[in-house]
């Protein structure tokens, strides 16, 4: 059974900061319990500045990088160099300023003609590279941040999509009709055996399918997110925008 926190910030700000010092705890956890800490990134424009938090001397010097193992949650399918990249994102926000190896860093190949080979490789490197500390012997993350958007999909799972129902692979394609794009990413079971999920939403746009997300709907109506079916611990920072529609607003 997962555990579940809620916590609502005044803006943007504070909750970047309350995720950067969250993130600065588990990276000291993880390192202490097996050497490293490995750690899945998000995409969007919602996780910007929290890297760029991430990259400032106050996390450059209290976060120990070099034992620091850096994926990805899910990419749209273009080249790293691509505007839309989520890997370009990144490592201009947080990766090119600290000091990570770069063997250490682990993108998703993006070649758009052959999503479904470059998913079979990711999915590779992560059974090779991640610890597999449960019994199913998945590999298993410290932690994944991940987003929400609202259609109610986080990472690549989005509705209607055949992604929702792989159960055997770690990483997977997945086509998006209404993208008319191929994109790959972490599967439920993946997401799933992680140590930590840490959601981040913002913005007074995403109020109802927060409000969506965080109760129980019938099953003819269910959001991507909440087919989630965690055994580690679950978070949710929320900026007081986005929590205009919940019934508590007790803000962090």
């Amino acid at each position: 059974m997962s555990k579940r926190a809620l916590h609502v910030h005044a803006n943007a700000d504070t909750l970047n900061q309350a995720v950067a010092d969250q993130i600065a705890t588990l990276s000291a956890q993880a390192i202490s319990r097996h050497g490293s800490f490995f750690v899945a990134l998000s995409g969007g424009s919602t996780p910007r500045r929290l890297y760029q938090l991430l990259s400032s001397p106050a996390y450059t010097d209290h976060i120990d990088w070099p034992q620091v193992h850096i994926f990805f949650g899910d990419e749209r399918c273009v080249p790293h160099d691509h505007p839309d990249s989520n890997f370009r994102m990144a490592d201009e926000a947080l990766l090119a300023h600290v000091p990570i190896p770069v063997r250490q860093i682990h993108a998703i190949p993006t070649d758009a003609s052959a999503a479904g080979d470059n998913a079979a490789s990711y999915e590779r490197v992560l059974r090779d590279c991640l610890p597999h500390d449960n019994s199913g012997g998945w590999p298993q993350f410290d932690l994944v941040l991940l987003g929400l958007g609202p259609d109610g999909h986080t990472a690549s799972l989005f509705p209607d999509t055949a992604i929702l129902r792989e159960r055997q692979r770690a990483a997977a394609a997945v086509y998006v009709d209404k993208l008319d794009a191929w994109r790959i990413s972490l599967t439920l079971p993946t997401l799933e055996q992680a140590r930590q999920l840490l959601f981040m939403v913002t913005g007074s746009d995403k109020a109802e399918i927060v409000r969506h997300a965080l109760q129980p709907l019938p099953d003819d109506a269910i959001l991507p997110v909440q087919r989630l079916q965690p055994g580690g611990s679950v978070g949710w920072h929320i900026d007081r925008a986005a929590a205009a529609a919940l019934a508590d607003q007790a803000t962090s």
